[in-house]
């Protein structure tokens, strides 16, 4: 184990000067551009790959050619390169590391007077950008992409969705509670309809029908064959009719929202997603959450990841660059799985969705720290 001490951040702060000298340029140069070419040569790879696999479906299914190009592998990069983007930064950081100590660039730096703290300097610079680069793929670009991709997929690869939904209920506010018997896509209809709005321990009123459809004109329900009561005093009011327009916080597209759906919300609405699912007490708000904390956990792995990266290439091995290759690809790869792994936490309720997602990050953060202080400065 181990610990930070006081004395150790003070010394490591000590006479620390951010300016940007020429090694820095040269640094953040070489990771720039390896961590530009790696992307796009594992991008050419990965779309072979996925053209090769989907290729007979697209034929069987007559998806036009500018579909396949702009609509879904357009949109299928941003979503790759967000995915895969620790595993990127980790690889380029090893690689021209572990290239610059293989020439002793990296002794003849520590040797020209500059710490190895000094030395991270560019290091985090570049890492920086790329966190703002992929925070904001993550809150803007990719969620429109996603909505596109997943279109075409369900559209031309994928079964026709249908819903399945039965015995559907929500909170729709405090009090107020509904309850969907079940959903039929072709016509927007539930079946079953019951609104409950109850008072402490009493019911207030009760408003059911045979159906509810869909209005897309007044985007409300229109309930069919009602029957509203209503309790007061002891006294039961009951109305009947044939028709009744009724608008609550509940619309049609909550009815055809997948656990995927999230991937494709902005940031201002995934937020007030999670807001009326919390208030309605949706079990599928831990995939909302999951997805919320995903898009800022993932971009900030970036920096420890890089501190990882840079402790473990900073020295010749008797391997060489292959050696240190392998070890940033099992690790880059470890850290993916644990994330992914993480998420289990949540579902079995273990774990709340910010402690899960955020773990592989605690986790890989005291790695580097310890590795950081016994690499050989």
């Amino acid at each position: 184990m181990f610990r930070l001490s006081k004395e150790y951040i003070q010394k490591e702060l000590k006479d620390f000067k951010p300016q940007i000298t020429t090694i820095d340029r040269y640094i953040i140069k070489k990771f720039i551009g390896t961590y530009a070419v790696a992307l796009l040569l594992i991008i050419g790879i990965v779309i072979i790959f996925d053209l090769s696999e989907k290729i007979d479906k697209f034929v069987d299914n007559q998806a036009p050619l500018n579909l396949i190009l702009f609509k879904y592998y357009a949109n299928f990069i941003p979503y790759f390169v967000n995915m895969f983007s620790p595993m990127f930064v980790f690889i380029t950081v090893i690689f021209f590391t572990s290239k610059m100590a293989y020439n002793t660039e990296i002794i003849a730096i520590l040797a020209g007077g500059i710490s190895f703290r000094r030395l991270m300097w560019p290091y985090f610079i570049s890492s920086a950008a790329i966190v703002l680069f992929t925070l904001l793929l993550n809150l803007y670009v990719i969620p429109p992409c996603n909505k596109g991709r997943l279109e075409f997929e369900q559209t031309y690869v994928r079964k026709k969705y249908i819903n399945s939904a039965r015995n559907v209920h929500y909170q729709i506010s405090p009090g107020t509670f509904l309850y969907v018997q079940s959903f039929a896509t072709f016509n927007n209809t539930a079946y079953g309809f019951s609104l409950e709005t109850i008072q402490g321990h009493d019911i207030v009123s009760k408003l059911s029908a045979t159906e509810a459809q869909w209005d897309t004109t007044k985007h409300c329900w229109a309930l069919k064959d009602y029957i509203l009561r209503t309790f007061e005093d002891g006294q039961e009011r009951v109305t009947t009719g044939k028709t009744l327009d009724t608008a609550i916080s509940v619309t049609v597209d909550d009815f055809y929202r997948r656990r995927n759906t999230v991937q494709t919300l902005p940031h201002k609405q995934l937020k007030q997603l999670i807001k009326n699912q919390k208030s309605r007490g949706d079990k599928d708000v831990m995939f909302s959450l999951i997805e919320q904390h995903e898009r800022w956990a993932m971009p900030f792995a970036a920096f420890i990841l890089t501190l990882i990266g840079v402790s473990l290439s900073s020295v010749k091995r008797r391997g060489g660059i292959g050696m240190n290759i392998g070890i940033g690809i099992a690790l880059s790869f470890s850290y993916i799985l644990f994330l992914r792994f993480a998420q289990m936490f949540v579902y079995s309720g273990t774990l709340p969705p910010f402690i899960a997602i955020w773990l592989p990050n605690i986790i890989f953060l005291a790695i580097a720290i310890y590795l950081y202080r016994i690499a050989p400065k």
